[in-house]
């Protein structure tokens, strides 16, 4: 009997260590599992991604014209002060500046910093680079028109003195630095010189056929982690030929204002990432005119004018339309308008209500027994056919309605003699937008629709000497109410800058038209 118990017994044993040493070895083989698994990730995401050149010049931010290398050199060279996605003045190699006067900025600069060599930077670099600026022509020399003096207070401290006051200055030290020490030993003008930079990547190799990035180690930013170890910028001899690399999956992510991409690249393969662009067209009406001074004629016109049909006959619906110069994503004004402001009964009505009558299919209007018609003219440059095409899609709309505008085509010289004189009724108009949110174009003395009022000019005057982000706001978002309920102006769209991602690209693309790589750290292949 005894034997039989101890023999039931060993059976068990066996059997609980048969199954303990199952579960251990399941235990290891899925720790390997997930042991290869997370191997597999950490691969794919140190991958390095290709990006393009089209059309080579040199790698000098400021010496070159080229958008693809301005776009690239963001990697390699950093500012004084960047803009962010929501095209926000931020530090970047100065961590604050101050406004001493009207005329005077003082500007700190960061002390930790290093080019990617090993030498450190200091206020001399900002100076050499004011310097190149003001002696050469940069697409960058502008930023520093109004910039008389730069004085260096110490090795992180300069003093910048203006011609006179610049609203929102700051915007305009955007410009990349570049290295003195590094141009004492080298011709600043040979093109085939590659600076060093304090970006978080560096050059590290230059080809005939493509130039390789890596990972700055002497980057100042120990906060944020890349994951991209290496890009590769591929070169081109054509855009045309970037385009057709980038459709066979030889580049990575291609930027443009090309409104015609999707003719060049098709339209699988990639996502496409569209957004309201910088170059915005707008009416200024003449509110000095006898028949522009009245509010409801003004508003008459901007609600008989259907953007949608100008953007889908004129462009092919391949701008966007716009109601106030500032909605393509400034931090200063993020509101959306639901509609384009289209509404034509709201336009009779707003006529009739004003004593104005409908004969004969215009509009007309008897005072002091005088009768006047409702008709203007409109000026437009002869040269730019789609703005032609714009102002004549206007008249007719607007001839529909029963107000009679004359499109008046002038040649360049005519046209800019009548901007700058304000000899005009209408005037379509033609600006790239900044990132600087000044509205002085558009509100500042002398603006092009002779607009002004006390109210204006103490928001004006408000925005220039406050830091305050909730003051800017409110006051821009009036701005944008007397913009558009006192029309003065008529903002009709923008176009589309364009971003096209490969389908194995992955990570937090935030793009804008001013930088199209905002979260690059995150990406990988």
């Amino acid at each position: 009997m005894k034997s039989n118990v101890f023999k039931y017994l060993f059976i068990i044993f066996v059997i609980i260590i048969v199954i303990v040493a199952f579960l251990i070895i399941r235990h290891d083989e899925q720790e390997s599992q997930n042991s290869t698994q997370e191997s597999d990730t950490q691969v794919q995401q140190v991958k390095d991604i290709r990006l393009g050149i089209a059309q080579f010049d040199t790698l000098n931010p400021l010496l070159t014209h080229n958008k693809n290398i301005q776009d690239i050199a963001k990697l390699i060279f950093e500012p004084l002060v960047d803009i962010s996605a929501d095209y926000k003045a931020t530090p970047a190699l100065a961590t604050e500046w101050a406004k001493q006067d009207a005329t005077t900025y003082i500007i700190k600069l960061r002390e930790n910093v290093k080019w990617s060599n090993g030498e450190r930077f200091t206020s001399a670099d900002v100076q050499f680079t004011y310097d190149r600026l003001k002696e050469n022509s940069s697409i960058y020399s502008t930023n520093l028109s109004h910039v008389t003096t730069l004085e260096i207070v110490d090795d992180y401290t300069v003093k910048m003195y203006l011609d006179q006051e610049v609203p929102f200055f700051e915007y305009n030290l955007t410009f990349p630095i570049l290295s003195k020490t590094f141009y004492d030993t080298q011709d600043y003008n040979n093109t085939s010189i590659v600076p060093v930079g304090t970006g978080m990547y560096k050059v590290s190799d230059v080809q005939e056929t493509y130039i390789t990035l890596t990972k700055n180690t002497n980057w100042w930013n120990r906060d944020t982690e890349l994951s991209l170890e290496k890009i590769v910028v591929n070169l081109y001899t054509s855009v045309g030929e970037l385009y057709n690399s980038f459709k066979i999956g030889n580049v990575d992510m291609v930027a443009t204002s090309n409104n015609n991409l999707s003719d060049y690249i098709g339209t699988i393969g990639y996502t496409p990432k569209e957004i309201k662009g910088r170059e915005h067209d707008f009416i200024a009406l003449n509110t000095q005119n006898t028949l522009l001074s009245r509010e409801e004629v003004r508003k008459a016109i901007s609600y008989s004018i259907d953007k949608n049909n100008i953007v889908s006959s004129v462009y092919n619906n391949k701008y966007y339309t716009s109601s106030f110069p500032l909605d393509f994503g400034s931090w200063t004004y993020q509101e959306q308008d639901a509609s384009s402001g289209y509404n034509v009964e709201q336009a009779k009505q707003l006529l009739v209500d004003a004593g104005w009558s409908y004969r004969n299919k215009r509009w007309q209007k008897t005072e002091n027994y005088r009768t006047q018609r409702l008709e203007l003219n409109m000026i437009v440059k002869a040269s730019n056919q789609n703005q032609v095409a714009v102002a004549e899609n206007i008249s007719t709309q607007l001839a529909n309605q029963g107000i009679i505008i004359n499109v008046q085509q002038y040649s360049d010289e005519q046209y800019n003699i009548a901007l700058q004189n304000k000899s005009y009724d209408m005037i379509l108009c033609s600006v790239n937008l900044s990132p600087n949110p000044d509205m002085s174009l558009f509100f500042g003395e002398n603006n092009l629709a002779n607009y002004n009022t006390d109210e204006i000019t103490n928001i004006m005057n408000e925005v220039k000497n406050t830091t305050d982000e909730e003051i800017i706001k409110n006051d821009y978002k009036r701005l944008a109410e007397i913009y558009k309920n006192n029309i003065p102006y008529i903002s009709l769209y923008n176009n589309k800058y364009t971003i096209a991602y490969s389908s194995e690209l992955v990570g937090n693309m935030s793009p804008n038209w001013f930088n199209p790589f905002y979260g690059i750290e995150t990406w990988y292949r």
